[in-house]
């Protein structure tokens, strides 16, 4: 009887001691819940582009998270400037600012469905080339008429107005012969690029980084080509893109690039 008895309690402690080496099995077996590693967020490069704010996106309308320019106050426009040209991607183009150059840019890209509006600070260097263009055409005084001889509406149609000391004049035109006049035409239209170049760089940045090294190449074309107004003013902002590590590393080694080549100019 007592050799029962000592058998049963064996077998209990056999299988307490199995049963412990199961619980321990699974403990091992199930891991210890690990706290979230915070990610980190990227700091983008200084520069000027506009504050980012959310937008809702629209149908063919400005992309969501493009930056929204803060639009600028205590200015008197007296230049002002419409490019026309129906069926161009960009048409049409308003420009208006005051003789220290603050204004804003508006325009229509083929891809949107309402006019985008942005504020526009000229650099003294372009300010003064449209001045001394005016001042050499004796413009509010002058009745020449500006237009080539030959109507060209597939080059696109100008209309500039300036108005000064309670005088104004308009003029209309979409070729010309006229050195000062052609400034003029061409000066808005290096402006226009610019603004235009900015609005899609700025939301690329912010929508798709991958773009961003064909728009570099643009803009390079630009310079090739003299179509933009006082490139080395424009430092600042490349500067911003190649800081910015949100982008891709030839977009941002070209911007280097030409931060270099527009520094050279400077000189």
């Amino acid at each position: 009887m007592r050799m029962i008895k000592i058998k049963k309690i064996a077998a209990l402690l056999v299988l307490t001691m199995s049963l412990a080496a199961v619980c321990s099995a699974q403990a091992k077996k199930t891991p210890r819940p690990v706290a979230p590693t915070p990610v980190a967020t990227p700091t983008p490069g200084v520069d000027d582009t506009p504050e980012i704010t959310p937008e809702v996106q629209k149908k063919n309308g400005r992309p969501s998270s493009v930056p929204v320019a803060v639009p600028v106050k205590n200015y008197t426009p007296t230049y002002f400037y419409e490019y026309t040209r129906p069926g161009f991607v960009v048409s049409p183009i308003l420009i208006e600012h005051d003789a220290a150059g603050t204004g804003k840019i508006s325009f229509l890209k083929q891809d949107l469905d309402q006019m985008m509006t942005d504020p526009l600070q000229l650099s003294p260097v372009t300010v003064k080339t449209i001045s001394d263009a005016l001042s050499r055409l004796d413009f509010l005084s002058s009745t020449t008429d500006y237009q080539y001889e030959k109507d060209l509406p597939q080059m696109g149609n100008v209309k500039f107005r300036y108005v000064k000391d309670g005088r104004e004049r308009t003029v209309k035109f979409n070729w010309t012969e006229n050195p000062d006049a052609k400034i003029l035409m061409d000066e808005y239209r290096r402006i226009s690029n610019e603004a235009v170049w900015k609005f899609e760089i700025a939301a690329a940045r912010v929508n798709q980084p991958l773009e961003t090294p064909r728009l570099m190449d643009g803009f390079a074309s630009y310079l090739e080509r003299n179509e933009i107004s006082d490139p080395p003013h424009l430092i600042p902002f490349l500067r911003g893109i190649a800081n910015d590590e949100r982008l891709p590393l030839i977009a941002r080694n070209h911007a280097d690039r030409l931060i270099k080549q527009l520094e050279k100019k400077k000189k």
